[in-house]
């Protein structure tokens, strides 16, 4: 049984502030240990159902956060960006399933912390027509390698987000959203144990879960955080604008989604 991890921050029992995922401050460095131990509690329950293979994707931020010598033994890391795929950078096909940990609800549609990849560069992701955030996004993508998604884990406006769109995996719910910057948790050593629960569900009900295979092609477009960024972003000879704010792509497959999602995401912080 091979796993793949897309480790996020925003989703963490504890975390409910910009500052905490921010490097260099402070409140940065307690959500990072944060993040890393619910990570090896995913970790930790994957062990002990049997997974033979375990690779974690640090996909927040620089996707520099999880220290290496303070993540299970037993899984493999990568760190740093750019990288391919972004978030699913070296996920295959021959993975059976993939965990979003950490994850958060889509930008303008409530949630702790809620945005879509890049909060200052898109208000809204559309694919054909359907707002999409981060975790369908990569469920997506993933499904068209043939892995489904096993388990999301964040607070329950993320769980209802993405339940309908993938009806089968595990969702632990570590935090009740109040707002986009507060949230009632449970505790952290009880976050802990329901997330190794939901990796065993997970692994045991794998033969269950089917791959979320969207229907292509896919008309991708980004609703710019600002008109000046939809400017900068229809200079792309591929791109179409659609209005003052939004930029279209006629995408084949979502891997070319998520690399013109990651270009425009890339050229934006020339504006910031």
């Amino acid at each position: 049984m091979r796993i793949y991890i897309s480790a996020d921050i925003e989703g963490v029992a504890g975390v409910i502030s910009p500052a905490q995922g921010q490097a260099g401050h402070p409140e940065y460095e307690k959500a990072r240990e944060l993040m890393a131990a619910e990570v090896n509690a995913v970790v930790e329950g994957l062990v002990e159902a049997g997974a033979t293979e375990i690779l974690v994707n640090d996909s927040h931020g620089p996707m520099t956060n999880l220290l290496p010598q303070r993540l299970h033994p037993a899984a493999d890391l990568i760190l740093g960006k750019p990288k391919p795929m972004n978030m699913a950078c070296g996920l295959t096909g021959e993975f059976d399933l993939i965990f979003m940990t950490g994850h958060h609800s889509m930008a303008g549609k409530g949630g702790v912390l809620a945005h879509t990849t890049n909060g200052f560069a898109f208000r809204e992701i559309r694919i054909n027509g359907t707002p999409c955030g981060e975790p369908a996004i990569y469920g997506a993508y993933a499904g068209e390698l043939g892995v489904p998604v096993g388990l999301i884990s964040g607070d329950d406006c993320t769980r209802d987000e993405n339940a309908p769109i993938f009806p089968q995996a595990e969702f632990v719910t570590v935090k009740h959203a109040y707002g986009h910057r507060a949230a009632r948790q449970v505790s952290v050593s009880r976050a802990h144990a329901m997330l190794k629960e939901g990796a065993i569900r997970a692994v045991k009900r794998a033969g269950e879960m089917k791959p979320a295979r969207w229907q292509g092609p896919f008309r991708a477009e980004f609703v710019m955080g600002n008109a000046a960024l939809a400017d900068q972003m229809s200079v792309l000879p591929p791109s179409r604008r659609i209005d003052a704010m939004t930029i279209g792509f006629d995408c084949a497959t979502m891997a070319e989604v998520i690399g013109w999602m990651a270009a425009l995401s890339a050229m934006s912080f020339a504006l910031r």
